[in-house]
């Protein structure tokens, strides 16, 4: 039988590109047992990850798309198909269109918010300004949050009662403005979404910052030689550098805002009156709120294909900029 090579040995194979001379054939005909050896390390290393992803993600996933097509309750064994009606339903419940609605708002803010204020944030900092790190720092300590716990610190300002929020309204005699916003339809959506906000910036911030590091001091010194104030500089220069780095901001951004489930749950549950629900909220209620296991499976289809779409634009423009920087 044919002997594997020690892990040390493997690992320097796969670093030269080419296996150790007494691993090596010539001539053979057919598999060689170096090639052998290889499949065997490869699905050795691979098949524990691959089975944990299958059974994780992919069944799931699988599954969801089944059930999308039944009208499955998620305890009775016994469902029956509907073909495409639980999708007909979805463009015809008015609950359907005010999630998208509140998840197209929810994404408008994603796409400009955390993106102009990380990018402010960061030109801001990246100037050497006194205490830089310590801004840093604070700014990024949200991101290490979960989004549980970030939900439950603004439930805590927005408090009718003792809410930093109303405290700070009533103190500078703004005590007109002050409300139960969370528990009022008007303002409910842009509470949670100020929260989410709030979290994001710090990650928008890192991100921008790593791209400033690797604007050539060179092209601006160039650029304000030639009489180039600040904001030309900005805006012919810097802006156009860091298009990776907005690539990468934006469709986190967007990608985070669909995923927008667990801070919507925490603060106010999709309410009042549905009124700030988001796609994967909206999923939730069908789905384990009133055990229509086949409609909310069709709903979490829709999220799927939109996420699928976010995601492959994000893919396209990152091969696109790797072309345009070789």
């Amino acid at each position: 039988m044919f002997p594997l090579p020690s892990l040390s040995s493997f690992t320097r194979w796969c670093r030269r590109g080419n296996p150790p001379r007494r691993y090596q054939t010539s001539g053979t005909k057919g598999v060689s047992p170096v090639a052998r050896s290889q499949w065997l390390w490869r699905i050795g290393f691979l098949a524990l990850p691959l089975i944990l992803y299958m059974v994780i993600v992919i069944a799931p996933l699988a599954y969801s798309f089944f059930f999308s097509l039944t009208d499955w309750n998620g305890f009775n064994p016994e469902y029956n198909f509907v073909g495409l009606g639980n999708f007909e339903r979805i463009f015809s419940d008015p609950l359907f269109g005010n999630a998208i609605k509140n998840t197209v708002i929810w994404i408008a803010v994603a796409l400009t918010v955390p993106v102009l204020g990380g990018l402010g944030l960061a030109l801001i900092l990246h100037e050497g300004m006194r205490g830089a790190n310590l801004y840093k720092s604070l700014f990024y300590l949200p991101i290490c949050l979960s989004l549980a716990v970030i939900g439950q610190i603004w439930i805590w300002i927005y408090q009718p009662r003792w809410g930093l929020l109303n405290l700070t309204l009533n103190g500078i005699g703004l005590e007109d403005l002050s409300r139960a916003w969370l528990a009022d339809p008007g303002t409910a959506l842009s509470s949670v979404i100020l929260a989410w906000v709030w979290q994001q910036l710090g990650l928008g911030m890192v991100i921008f910052l790593a791209g400033l590091t690797a604007v050539p001091t060179e092209l601006t010194d160039a650029a304000q030689i030639d009489g180039a104030n600040y904001w030309q500089t900005l805006r012919h220069v810097v802006v156009p550098l860091l298009q990776p780095s907005t690539v990468v901001v934006v469709a986190l951004a967007v990608i985070n805002s669909l995923k927008s489930f667990d801070i919507v749950y925490i603060m106010t549950g999709g309410g009042p009156f549905h009124s700030s629900d988001t796609l994967a909220m909206f999923m939730y209620h069908e789905s384990f709120k009133k055990y229509y296991m086949g409609y909310g499976s069709a709903i979490s289809v829709v999220l799927f294909m939109i996420a699928v779409t976010v995601i492959a634009f994000y893919f396209r423009q990152i091969r696109a900029l790797e072309h345009l920087y070789d």
